[in-house]
């Protein structure tokens, strides 16, 4: 009832319609039943109910494959129309992709719907599933019209449905025995009950079935079908059986109060008036008691009733009867931390589903490894599955995004979940790191035997030539320049991230300083040989001399703003490589890494031009040939290094340096010192003064 004034004369004995939607809503969520559909009875309140209730569904994630209405109950002349209704109806339902249907309604729905049969009989519907799970409103019950008692209820075994919580009382069925229209003859309901429900007239009604049934009276209630007739006390019954008790009390209540007015009044006879339906109201709204069954019955604040609702399973049997089973409840003041109790395992599901819960979402799951993206057109809880990008994962189902695993983890293969990261460098241990150190090892063992030969051969011309004090200077960093890669191997700690780049940077560039004061003699002496020429007075030890220091002194100037400014320390790397962190060193300032790195770049660019200018001067021990072939292998290697060095992750950033290092290093050794080991022990006739004068002639 709508209208404020109707309502005040007005007391409903069902909880309030909200807290039995919310129930139903938290079963179909603890079902995972997302993908629904809705069939109301076509009646007053059909569009409030799409209106205000459904939107609740949806809030919950809960949508619908479609929402129909039964037709409604008319008179004969609209059979036909209420058949094609019927009929599309059930079209829809069967053809449905879900298994669960919400069914709206009051008590007559109950008989429209076991229409849903007769028409699969008749008429070839495409099912797409085998089963349906009816989940029906407390409002309806199973009954049916008298020509229906005999059609098939199968098709709802296995479905729930809620129920005012409800107790079964002895007594009602006693009483309900000894009820019939012998006893009961000034009571025009139970004859027509009677003749309606065994299909038979009384003989004062025979008129018109003359050789048909006659009723005596005598027949018993419990030989007809449960579908007509429950002899138990059911939800509606035990409702109406609480509101007869409420009214009694109301009576009472206000019988007992008139009764001590007037005994305060101290009159002597008094009446008791006829009370009207219209006093009682007030106290209809906060009355309280305990009923014979030992439940306590009341009322909200707002009249409303308080009670919770029954979980049933229905189950059907082949001789047309039924059973109802209580299988949870749904509590009475709508406890959020336990809103309901249910006992799944005693649920008998309908047959198809082989008494497994079933399944009702619209597509299946996103599992792990998996998000979900929202189809378009689609209802909302309708989405494809995408494969989560790379480097993210998703452990739960039906996630909306993936995320990323925290910075010490990585994805596994199936990115569902993280895995911890190792720990990685260069170490001494690894194939790598071994092969690396032989080498270095080697060429500096290599490198001081060419020293100690060059020191033993001192007085030969071919040490002598091109400036013996510079052969050692640039022999002993290269030697230095080979232990450098050692510094790159093994954990970094903060002494060897200090010192890797600079010490490094500092011995080679000494190295090139040397190529460079060498490839410079070559030159001032072939121009002093010119008669009347100043350049006499630069050649000599001075200019060499000069050229190695100014080089160090540069480089250490930058490599000391460098350690002052940003000095490199140890670092993690967790991002370059996927699985692993990388232990490496910060460079601090990448300007300063560069600047270091283009000094020296330039040196030996300065040395590669000016050798390859002289590189045809005739000379029998001139250098400047095999400088020239030194300084192009080194230019290659260091202008390879670059990209390869920035396209490169993780511990192979040193050994490109250290790879780098070596074969710039060995470059110089190989082509300035070694044809001159060639001549020392394979030619040694041409290592004389002798043999150098008849050349130069």
């Amino acid at each position: 009832m709508n209208k404020k004034s109707q309502g005040v004369f007005f007391q409903k004995m069902f909880p309030n319609g909200d807290h039995q939607y919310r129930g139903i809503i938290q079963l179909l969520l603890h079902f995972q039943w997302t993908w629904i559909g809705v069939v109301s009875q076509d009646g007053e309140n059909t569009e409030g109910f799409i209106d205000n209730v459904l939107p609740m569904f949806s809030q919950s994630g809960i949508c619908f494959d479609f929402i129909e209405t039964f037709p409604k109950l008319t008179s004969s002349s609209g059979t036909t129309d209420m058949v094609w209704e019927g009929f599309h109806c059930v079209s829809v339902i069967m053809g449905s992709t879900m298994n669960v249907v919400v069914v709206h309604g009051e008590i007559q729905t109950m008989m429209v719907l076991k229409m849903v049969p007769q028409i699969l009989k008749f008429e070839h519907i495409p099912m797409r599933t085998k089963g349906k799970i009816w989940f029906l409103t407390a409002q309806m019950d199973i009954t049916s019209f008298p020509f229906q008692r005999n059609w098939d209820i199968s098709f709802l075994h296995g479905s729930l449905s809620l129920g005012i919580h409800s107790v079964n009382l002895l007594a009602f069925q006693k009483f309900l025995q000894i009820k019939n229209p012998s006893t009961e003859k000034e009571d025009g309901f139970i004859k027509d009950f009677w003749e309606m429900s065994f299909n038979c007239p009384f003989p004062s009604s025979v008129t018109d079935n003359i050789g048909g049934q006659i009723c005596t009276g005598g027949e018993e209630m419990e030989a007809l079908p449960v579908s007509v007739f429950e002899m138990r006390m059911t939800a509606h019954s035990y409702t109406i059986y609480n509101a007869v008790y409420a009214v009694a009390h109301a009576l009472h209540i206000r019988h007992s109060s008139q009764f001590k007015l007037r005994g305060m009044t101290k009159e002597v006879r008094w009446e008791l008036p006829n009370p009207q339906p219209w006093q009682l109201h007030q106290i209809l709204k906060s009355i309280s008691f305990n009923n014979s069954a030992g439940e306590k019955v009341r009322f909200d604040a707002n009249g409303e009733l308080i009670a919770g609702f029954d979980i049933i399973n229905w189950l059907m049997f082949p001789n047309q009867s039924f059973l109802r089973v209580k299988v949870g409840k749904i509590d009475s003041l709508g406890i959020q931390e336990k809103p309901f109790t249910i006992h799944e395992d005693v649920i008998v599901w309908p047959n198809p589903f082989n008494q497994t819960r079933p399944i009702s979402i619209c597509n299946d799951h996103c599992g792990s490894g998996y998000s979900r993206t929202k189809k378009e057109g689609k209802p909302f809880c309708c989405y494809d599955c995408v494969p989560c990008p790379e480097g993210k994962i998703s452990n739960q189902e039906d996630m909306d995004d993936c995320f990323q695993c925290p910075e010490d983890q990585y994805p596994n293969i199936g990115q569902d979940k993280c895995l911890p990261k190792d720990r990685s460098f260069l170490s001494h241990g690894e194939p790598l790191g071994i092969s690396l150190v032989t080498v270095a090892l080697l060429l500096t063992f290599t490198t001081t035997l060419v020293l100690r030969i060059f020191i033993k051969h001192r007085e030969t011309p071919i040490v002598k030539a091109n400036n013996r004090t510079l052969t050692y200077v640039l022999l002993i960093p290269l030697i230095l320049s080979f232990l450098c890669p050692l510094l790159f191997i093994g954990q970094p700690t903060k002494i060897t991230c200090l010192l890797r780049q600079t010490a490094f940077g500092v011995i080679f560039s000494v190295a090139v300083s040397c190529i460079l004061a060498k490839t410079t003699i070559v030159v001032l002496a072939f121009m002093a040989t010119k008669p009347g020429s100043r350049m006499r007075r630069w050649v000599g030890k001075h200019l060499a001399i000069s050229i190695v220091l100014f080089s160090f002194l540069i480089q250490m100037m930058m490599c000391s703003a460098w350690l002052i400014v940003a000095p490199p320390l140890p670092d993690l790397d967790k991002h370059s490589v996927t699985k692993e962190i990388v232990l490496q060193c910060n460079e601090g300032s990448v300007t300063m890494f560069y600047c270091v790195l283009g000094f020296m770049g330039m040196l030996a660019m300065v040395s590669f031009t000016v050798a390859f200018l002289v590189r045809k001067l005739p000379d029998s021990f001139n250098e400047a040939k095999f400088i020239t072939f030194s300084r192009l292998v080194f230019c290659s290697v260091w202008l390879s290094f670059v990209p390869t060095y920035l396209s490169t992750k993780g511990k192979y950033m040193a050994a490109v340096e250290i790879f780098s290092i070596l074969a710039s290093s060995f470059g110089l050794l190989g082509c300035i010192f070694s044809p001159k080991c060639y001549i020392i022990f394979v030619r040694s006739e041409l290592n004389s003064r002798g043999q150098f004068i008849i050349r130069k002639k």
